[in-house]
C-alpha cells in the first residue's frame, strides 16, 4: 500500500482535501488530551463541521499502553454514531487505538471475550489518517499495533490498518517537554539501527535506515532546539524509520528494552537506546555467533555501514558515536537489583529474537543486561 504524506501549509489546505477527497460526513477524531496542546491543528478540525459541513466525533477514552476494552469502547462509538472515517492525533497509543478501530469496526458482534483478535486484519474502505505528535514511534508508517487483554500484549498486524495519509505538522512537536524529545529521537534512531542489522532487512528497508540515521545525526541539535527545521526533519527521520521497521520488525534491542520500562519507568526509547549502546559493541565483539543467513562477513559490513552513517569509519567508531549521543542526552541508567535482574532475563519474547543476527540464549541475556544497567564487562 502506498502511503501518502502530506503538510500543514498553506493553513492545512492538503487536510481539507483530505476531507472533500474521501466524501467525510462523520469523522471519528482518536486522540489524546494532548491535542489541547496542538492547538493550531485542533482549531482547524474544529472549524470543519462549519467550513465543509462534516461532523467530528472525538474519542478519548484509552489510556497508554490502550486496553482491548479501550478499543471495543471506540468501536462501539464508531457504529452508534455512524462515523465513516477516523482521523488519530497523538502518539503511540492513539495511532494504536485507531488502528484497531478502523479493523474492527465493520466486523459482526461486539468484541466481547477478545472475539475481535480472532479475526485476521483485512482491508476496507475507511478512510484513515494519521497525525503523529511525537518525531519516535514511526506507528503512522507501520501496519503493527499493540493492545493489552487482560495484562497480556496482543499484537494486531496487517497492510489493513496502515492509515492511507499521514499529516506530518511540525507545530505538534512544539509543546512536547525535552526528556520526550529526546526519548522519541532515540526510538527514531534505534528503529533505522535496529532495521538495518535485521536479519530480514532488504534493500528498500535499508534506504529507509539509511534515510533516517542520516537525517537525526544531522539534525538532532536543531530538532532539541526546537527549530522549525529541526523539527521537520526529525519527523520525517522517524516516518522514515518506521517504514523501515514495517518492512523488518525490530530485534532484540526493543525485545530487552520493554521490561526496562516496566520495572523502572523511563519512557520506551529512554530503554530502546540503553540497550542498543550495549548490543551494537557486543556483536561487533560476537561475529562468530552470527545467525544471519547471508553470513558472518556481510555481518561485519553491515555494522561497518552503520557505523559511517552514524559519523565513523567503522563499526567501532559508530558504536563509540552511538554511546556518545546517548550520553550527551543526559537520560539516567536505573539501578537494578538482583531480582529485577532475573525478571528481565525472563522477560526476553523469543520471537523478537529471531530477527537479530547474532544468537543470543538466557545466560548471555542476563549479561548484557547487567551491562546495560550496571556496566558490567
Amino acid at each position: 500500500m502506498t502511503q501518502k504524506i502530506i503538510t500543514s501549509k498553506d493553513n492545512y489546505k492538503e487536510l481539507k482535501e483530505w476531507f472533500i477527497t474521501n466524501g467525510c460526513k462523520r469523522v471519528m477524531l482518536v486522540c489524546g488530551n494532548s491535542i489541547e496542546h496542538q492547538k493550531s491543528l485542533y482549531e482547524f478540525i474544529k472549524c470543519i463541521p462549519e467550513l465543509l459541513q462534516t461532523e467530528i466525533k472525538e474519542f478519548r477514552d484509552f489510556k497508554p499502553n490502550p486496553l482491548y476494552e479501550n478499543v471495543l469502547a471506540g468501536v462501539e462509538s464508531f457504529r452508534e454514531n455512524n462515523c465513516d472515517s477516523i482521523i488519530a492525533v497523538g502518539g503511540g497509543s492513539a495511532l494504536d487505538v485507531a488502528k484497531c478501530i478502523k479493523a474492527y469496526s465493520l466486523l459482526d458482534g461486539d468484541g466481547s471475550n477478545g472475539e475481535f483478535l480472532k479475526h485476521p486484519v483485512e482491508e476496507n474502505d475507511i478512510p484513515f489518517l494519521a497525525v503523529p505528535t511525537t518525531a519516535g514511534t514511526g506507528s503512522e508508517a507501520t501496519r503493527f499495533a499493540v493492545i493489552y487483554l487482560d495484562g497480556v500484549k496482543k499484537s494486531v498486524a496487517g497492510d489493513g490498518i496502515l492509515p492511507g495519509t499521514v499529516l506530518l505538522d511540525s507545530e505538534t512537536l512544539t509543546s512536547l517537554p525535552i526528556y520526550q524529545k529526546k526519548s522519541a529521537m532515540l526510538d527514531a534512531l534505534c528503529h533505522a539501527i535496529e532495521s538495518y542489522w535485521s536479519v530480514k532487512s532488504t534493500d528498500e528497508s535499508k534506504e529507509y535506515s539509511r534515510l533516517a540515521i542520516k537525517a537525526i545525526v544531522e539534525f538532532k541539535d536543531a530538532y532539541l532546539n526546537n527549530t522549525v527545521e529541526g523539527r521537520e526533519k526529525m519527523l520525517m527521520a522517524a516516518n522514515n524509520a518506521g517504514k523501515a521497521i514495517n518492512i523488518t520488525q525490530t530485534t532484540a534491542g526493543h525485545a530487552m528494552c520493554y521490561k526496562i520500562t516496566g520495572l523502572f519507568g523511563v519512557a520506551h526509547g529512554h530503554a530502546t537506546a540503553l540497550c542498543n549502546r550495549v548490543l551494537y559493541p557486543w556483536m561487533i565483539e560476537n561475529l562468530d555467533k552470527c545467525i544471519d543467513s547471508r553470513g558472518r562477513e556481510y555481518l561485519r559490513k553491515t555494522l561497518d555501514e552503520i557505523g559511517v552513517l552514524l559519523g565513523g569509519k567503522d563499526a567501532e567508531t559508530g558504536a563509540e558515536i552511538f554511546n556518545a549521543l546517548f550520553n550527551e542526552t543526559e537520560l539516567e541508567v536505573p539501578a537494578a537489583s538482583e531480582e529485577q535482574f532475573a525478571v528481565l532475563r525472563d522477560s526476553v519474547d523469543p520471537q523478537r529474537l529471531s530477527n537479530f543476527p547474532v544468537a543470543l540464549n538466557k545466560d548471555t541475556i542476563e549479561k548484557l543486561y547487567r551491562k546495560i544497567l550496571l556496566g558490567e564487562k
